[in-house]
């Protein structure tokens, strides 16, 4: 028998809640933590996107994975979320808070509405998430979150100021959320990516991404598997002195 089958996985027995799972770093996310054994719920706006997703992924790991519609700007279904988990499974180890959305605009053309839609799904979204999954976990004395910040939320971007804004307070939610829940147990991070080959960098005109790319010291975009890994680290017993941290997984492109 390998030490992996006589240890078991990191993840069996563990709850993890993964909003926006349906594509890109999310599903990566969700493939990644049903490989270690975790039961994953996965979200996504679109219920029956979401339940295929969920049934791929778990005839692919042998893993319990299902899949749920919510829309994280509507805090009534977030808190229905929480609550059904952790009926249906007893709690919630882990929040994986992903869902986000991105639209480019230079200052002068932000529209109200696109001000509106990446603040209620990037800020107020993260925030509901967390919130709901902290007073569950706040139960039993212990938990992870991991947020989804990202690179721009740093070092600002031309075109993507309200992007910039809304990520940039994501990293903010998660220092002051560690500090805050540190004493329940409850540890909280964020990854900060880079440029990471997703439907959110499809429309980037190639010499543009090649720019991007150039400047990256690793000399490649990252993939979705690259985020993902990280923050299967950062959910699981091998991080269990990390929380408040913003971690870049950007190829060096931060530097």
């Amino acid at each position: 028998m390998t030490e992996q089958g006589t240890r078991g996985k990191s993840f069996d027995g563990r709850i993890c809640v993964v909003t926006g799972g349906t594509r890109g770093i999310g599903l990566a996310t969700v493939h990644a933590l049903a490989e270690e054994g975790a039961t994953v719920v996965l979200t996504g706006r679109d219920e029956s996107t979401a339940k295929e997703r969920a049934a791929e992924v778990a005839e692919r790991h042998g893993a319990v994975v299902v899949g749920r519609g919510v829309d994280v700007t509507d805090s009534a279904q977030v808190r229905g979320l929480f609550t059904s988990t952790a009926r249906e499974y007893g709690t919630v180890d882990c929040l994986v808070a992903n869902a986000g959305v991105l639209e480019d605009a230079l200052i002068g053309m932000i529209r109200d509405e696109l001000i509106s839609r990446m603040l209620d799904t990037n800020v107020a979204g993260a925030i509901t998430s967390l919130q709901a999954a902290a007073r569950v976990m706040m139960r039993k004395k212990s938990g992870s979150i991991v947020l989804l910040a990202s690179i721009v939320g740093e070092r600002g971007n031309a075109g993507q100021a309200a992007y910039s804004a809304s990520k940039g307070a994501v990293a903010a939610l998660a220092q002051s959320a560690a500090k805050e829940l540190g004493r329940y147990g409850i540890r909280v991070n964020a990854v900060a990516p880079g440029v990471i080959q997703t439907d959110m960098i499809a429309h980037l005109p190639e010499d543009v991404l090649a720019r991007r790319t150039a400047d990256t010291p690793l000399g490649r975009v990252g993939t979705p598997d690259d985020v993902a890994r990280v923050i299967r680290f950062l959910s699981g017993p091998d991080a269990a002195f990390v929380t408040g941290q913003i971690l870049g997984v950007d190829g060096g492109l931060i530097l």
